[in-house]
């Protein structure tokens, strides 16, 4: 063998080999700029959000929108109802039904509420079960403007048992003397569990993807409060904001989508 080609073979053992290690480093330089695509990716994989039956029995009721009916006395009008951020149904006769499946003891509940702390309004959120018990009453103190609201049920209050339904009620009274009717909404939500692997999926599972999970089974108060989370702390991501608004639009609120999530809510 010519003495001249030991160099030249030294060198293409010594390039391939760096070229092995580039490429085997390549996906872990490259992950920091896939954020977004993986981003697009999980939220075109949960598509909307997957709207369970009714549970068997009596119909839930409820009324997602607030206000008075014309003629009527109450709350001045709004260019934007009062509205509970639950998905509802409307039956052939005319009867609405708000309902949604929550998993956890204490779960948020998401209200657009047009009035603010100027007007002096009296605002209560109550937590009832079917027979009518009250579990938990709050005072809500209007915010600065108009805007969506958290309402949390607090650890100190008893927790949301599994396959039991509650009914809350949110409601603004605009008459200081109680002569008018309020504004309000209602509707009933029902705490279930997920399977030991969703349960797990989720466990591990980034925030984004763990919305997508829960819209994909049906878990709306999870998913909404999820994505409001996420919101909040990146409140001018695009991906999000859209997301936000096909959420919202799936259950036909789009109205109240580009709506500002008010920080500081209860």
């Amino acid at each position: 063998m010519n003495s001249n080609s030991q160099p030249i073979k030294l060198f293409l053992v010594v390039a391939f080999s760096c070229t092995s290690l580039l490429a085997s480093l390549t996906p872990v330089l490259a992950k920091p700029t896939s954020n977004r695509s993986d981003a697009k990716t999980i939220l075109a994989q949960a598509k909307t959000f997957n709207q369970p039956p009714i549970p068997a029995g009596s119909p839930p009721g409820g009324r997602v929108r607030g206000g008075a009916k014309r003629g009527e006395p109450g709350c001045p009008t709004p260019k934007i109802d009062l509205t509970a951020l639950v998905p509802f149904t409307e039956e052939a006769n005319s009867v609405i039904n708000v309902w949604g499946q929550t998993t956890v003891e204490h779960p948020s509940w998401f209200f657009y509420v047009p009035y603010t702390k100027d007007s002096s309004y009296t605002v209560e959120f109550v937590l009832q079960d079917l027979d009518a018990n009250k579990v938990y009453d709050k005072a809500i103190a209007l915010s600065d403007k108009p805007g969506v609201i958290r309402v949390s049920l607090p650890t100190t209050a008893p927790g949301l048992a599994v396959d039991k339904q509650y009914r809350w009620f949110f409601t603004i009274n605009c008459d200081k003397q109680k002569n008018s009717p309020p504004t309000f909404v209602e509707g009933v939500i029902k705490r279930v569990n997920l399977s030991q692997p969703t349960l797990k999926e989720i466990e591990t599972a980034e925030p984004l993807k763990r919305y997508a999970i829960y819209a994909q089974n049906g878990i709306w108060y999870e998913a909404l409060t999820t994505l409001a989370e996420l919101r909040q702390k990146n409140p001018q991501d695009p991906t999000l904001k859209a997301e936000w608004r096909n959420l919202l639009s799936s259950i036909r609120l789009d109205d109240v989508a580009g709506e500002p999530i008010l920080p500081g809510t209860p």
